[in-house]
């Protein structure tokens, strides 16, 4: 039987209830690999220390490093994109200006700095630590080829971003994925030089043995599995900003229409670098695995494909692709 479309606030909880469901996964592997360290090496729970103290100090340096991205990332970002701002007076970007005005005041959200990118491949981000401190950059290319319409779709699309602080998530999620590094490297170097383990796994026998070895193959995967977590929960604000988007508009055909002519254009977004590929509304790389779907592209790819946003944003129009 065929799934019945969504409407637009199905969409959204389902979404959200996806990206729930990654962030505790994230958070589960994040205690697994600290609580492995604590209990292996330094004998947490067999007469070691008292307190999982491997696991704080990596939760610590990683709230330190979100915290540098909130205060400090939003610039960076613009300043790699070579993003300048839109000048408030020029009748070039008046319709722009509108747009974004529009949408303000429909997301109920204070107004963003808004950015002009001088790229001719059409694409869009949104970057900042909260509404009030709010920024959108928008490619030269995308004023180009899209129609007012359109343009209205992907401003809605970024103060989606904005509304439902995504950008602060996202910031989050790398200091996550900064401390499961950490612990990794940490596991890793302390299991070649056979640092201690005596009070750990030896003293629990078997299960111990093997609990071990669960831990150490952690190790050795937690930079793939971090980055796909962290793909993921990408790949799911996206559908959601999507929704909200098309929330905002009214008009989940709009914003349909803009991806489609995004994705039409051949060019990669030379300005804006893999770093920052994430926070765009299409790959700015054009690579091929985000126009896939499947095992693999679920996995591996930053962003979902164009095709499937197109086809949901058609069914909560109740329309068919």
């Amino acid at each position: 039987m065929a799934e019945l479309p969504r409407n637009i606030y199905e969409q959204q909880a389902a979404n959200r209830r996806n990206t729930l469901v990654v962030m505790f996964l994230f958070a589960l592997f994040l205690g697994f690999l600290g609580l492995g360290f604590d209990v292996f090496f330094l004998g947490f729970g067999s007469g070691g220390v008292e307190y999982p103290l491997v696991t704080i100090v990596a939760l610590i340096i990683g709230a330190f490093t979100a915290e540098w991205g909130l205060e400090s990332g939003a610039s960076t970002v613009l300043a790699s994109a070579g993003a300048i701002p839109v000048p408030d007076i020029d009748p070039k970007y008046q319709v722009l200006r509108n747009v974004v005005e529009e949408m303000s005041i429909a997301s109920g959200s204070p107004k963003p700095s808004l950015y002009i990118i001088p790229d001719p491949d059409p694409n869009a981000f949104a970057t900042g630590k909260d509404p009030a401190h709010a920024s959108i950059a928008v490619t030269e290319g995308l004023l180009e080829k899209l129609d007012r319409e359109e343009l209205q779709g992907v401003i809605a699309h970024e103060m989606s971003h904005v509304r439902n602080y995504d950008i602060r998530m996202m910031t989050v999620v790398a200091a996550l994925v900064g401390s499961v590094m950490l612990l990794s490297e940490f596991g890793l170097r302390s299991t070649r030089l056979g640092i201690g383990r005596g009070s750990g796994s030896s003293s629990r026998g078997r299960r111990g043995a093997i609990i071990f070895i669960l831990w150490i193959i952690a190790l050795l995967l937690a930079p793939l599995i971090s980055q796909i977590l962290a793909m993921a929960v990408s790949r799911q604000r996206e559908y959601l900003a999507d929704a909200s988007g098309a929330e905002l508009t009214r008009n989940p055909r709009a914003l349909a229409s803009a991806l489609q002519k995004i994705d039409s254009s051949v060019e990669p977004t030379r300005s804006i670098k893999k770093g920052t590929a994430h926070l765009c509304i299409a790959d700015p790389l054009g690579r091929d695995i985000n126009g896939k779907e499947g095992f693999f592209a679920e996995v591996f790819g930053t962003h979902p494909p164009i095709s499937k946003r197109i086809m949901l944003l058609h069914a909560m129009a109740y329309q068919h692709a």
